[in-house]
């Protein structure tokens, strides 16, 4: 009898707590189904910029998520109106306690209010560099050139200094070629002028700035500036730096490197 009453005791509550965790999938379900379609949707509107589709998917997500618990506290018998009476009471433990994550709530509205960076851009967070692969709620997601994942709190985003590559259209690529003391430097740097204005990526306008900047210890150091677009800059900067080697070795011009001098002192 003892044994019975016990069991009519707790059926309730394991009936709860079965409908409970009902809730929780279903809601994480609708929650994610939701998310993926709102980014879709806003996605393929042209008028919306990738960065706004992928905030409002979370922000759809974690607020029918919010929801949800809501409902599973009401499962309970914990009514919205006594769940905001103890979070009232509790404000200041709570606020402690998740300090770090409302501040990163607070820097992704602010990261998309002001949009430093924007979803597919080549940036450089505090140190952190990659291209921008995802902006949620609460993290940035970069991905480095050799496919790293990284994760970075919109808190710690928003209070570093971001370096955006990607954010103008052209770029300017600046290149330095050393040469040796007996070469000639306008040669040098004729050389180096036909080399740009043969390659179409580079800019007629502004035009290519060629200068004699510095008298090094062992070389006479020639600096290249060229404009060319932001999507083009590895790839010329690598270009010509192999072809502009390839000319000097054409034209009999040496390129410099140390060397060591052994002096050995008798007796």
């Amino acid at each position: 009898m003892e044994l019975m009453d016990n069991v009519e005791a707790y059926t309730p509550l394991l009936l709860n707590a079965i409908k409970a965790l009902v809730v929780l999938i279903l809601g994480w379900i609708l929650a994610g189904a939701l998310s993926s379609s709102v980014r879709k949707r806003l996605a393929k509107t042209p008028r919306i910029d990738q960065t706004l589709a992928g905030f409002f998917a979370s922000l759809v997500k974690w607020g029918i998520l919010l929801m949800v618990f809501i409902a599973v506290l009401g499962i309970f018998g914990i009514q919205a109106t006594s769940l905001v009476a103890v979070l009232g009471a509790a404000s200041l433990a709570i606020g402690l306690a998740l300090q770090g994550t409302l501040s990163d709530l607070a820097a992704g509205v602010m990261l998309i209010l002001f949009r430093p960076y924007k979803l597919g851009q080549y940036v450089d967070i505090g140190g952190t560099s990659g291209t921008v692969a995802d902006l949620n709620l609460f993290m940035t997601e970069l991905v480095t050139p050799d496919n790293v994942q990284i994760v970075l709190p919109n808190g710690k985003a928003w209070g570093a200094i971001i370096t955006n590559y990607s954010h103008h259209t052209t770029r300017r690529c600046d290149l330095t070629f050393g040469i040796d003391y007996d070469d000639d430097a306008d040669k040098a740097m004729q050389l180096i002028l036909d080399l740009a204005k043969a390659d179409a990526r580079v800019f007629d306008d502004p035009a290519p700035w060629i200068r004699v900047t510095n008298l090094g210890d062992s070389s006479v150091d020639i600096s290249t500036r060229l404009w060319c677009k932001a999507s083009d800059y590895w790839d010329l900067k690598f270009h010509l730096t192999k072809t502009v080697k390839e000319a000097f070795d054409a034209n009999g011009i040496s390129i410099p490197y140390p060397h060591a001098v052994e002096i050995v002192k008798n007796g």
